[in-house]
């Protein structure tokens, strides 16, 4: 018959093999108490670029699991980004931040620590894109200032639906099929996509106004070009979107 240990014996050898023992280490929640809002995505919404490429823990704890890790650019290669959605500091004095995360699922949230993003920015501007009205439209500080007609994914190939943000912006040049202007978003097309970069979904222009409003792309979302040219110029880098 084998030994059996008891209880204090096997609690000894965890503490001397360096693992936590049971209640004496314990991992917080994903949103633990005490954690401050930084962004309602509306009105205020704080971002930052990476500042090192580190994990992304499932909680503000690095024994938690890790669901991504950061990255310093965008597919088209400016830098990268996050949307920083609270602020909490665990008992030892670190400073954690909860990010929203692109990439494939959509919706995906983490928790860094303070050293592994840039300086906080803020907006006050928001996005909403309506897939059943056809319509985006920008809002600063919760007024409208601007909305115009959209083309968004057909049914095969929806313009998929979340909380997503602006991650760069470009002139285009060169291809007559994006128009003018391009605005890069954190979103994901489900499936095939006519933007480059393995399925991210970009707001950009058009050399095929007719078809706008309507539903003829592979989940980006297009306006006429004179419509993208003026979002351009109103929508700053870190401005949340919400697709409808």
């Amino acid at each position: 018959m084998p030994r059996v240990l008891p209880i204090a014996a096997l609690l000894a050898l965890a503490v001397a093999l360096g693992a936590p023992a049971a209640g004496l280490a314990s991992t917080p929640s994903a949103n633990p108490p005490g954690a401050v809002q930084l962004s309602d995505e509306q009105l205020t919404t704080r971002w930052a670029n990476t500042a090192d490429v580190q994990p992304v823990f499932s909680r503000p704890s690095e024994q938690a699991h890790r669901v991504a890790r950061l990255r310093l650019l965008t597919e088209d290669k400016f830098p990268q980004p996050y949307v920083v959605l609270a602020d909490w500091s665990d008992p030892k004095g670190t400073r954690w931040f909860k990010l929203r995360l692109p990439g494939r699922p959509n919706g995906r949230t983490g928790w860094v620590t303070e050293l592994s993003l840039g300086d906080l920015s803020s907006v006050n501007t928001s996005l909403v894109v309506n897939r059943r009205t056809l319509r985006v439209t920008l809002y600063k500080a919760g007024k409208q200032i601007f909305q115009a007609p959209i083309g968004v994914g057909k049914s095969s190939t929806r313009t998929p639906a979340g909380h997503f943000w602006v991650t760069e912006k470009f002139h285009v040049r060169g291809a007559p099929v994006y128009g003018t202007r391009a605005i890069g978003t954190s979103a994901y097309a489900p499936g095939l996509t006519d933007w480059p970069g393995g399925g991210v979904v970009g707001m950009h222009g058009t050399n095929e106004p007719g078809l706008i409003p309507g539903r003829p792309s592979h989940g980006c979302i297009r306006l006429r070009n004179a419509a993208i040219t003026r979002l351009y110029r109103l929508v700053p880098k870190g401005t949340p979107i919400e697709i409808i």
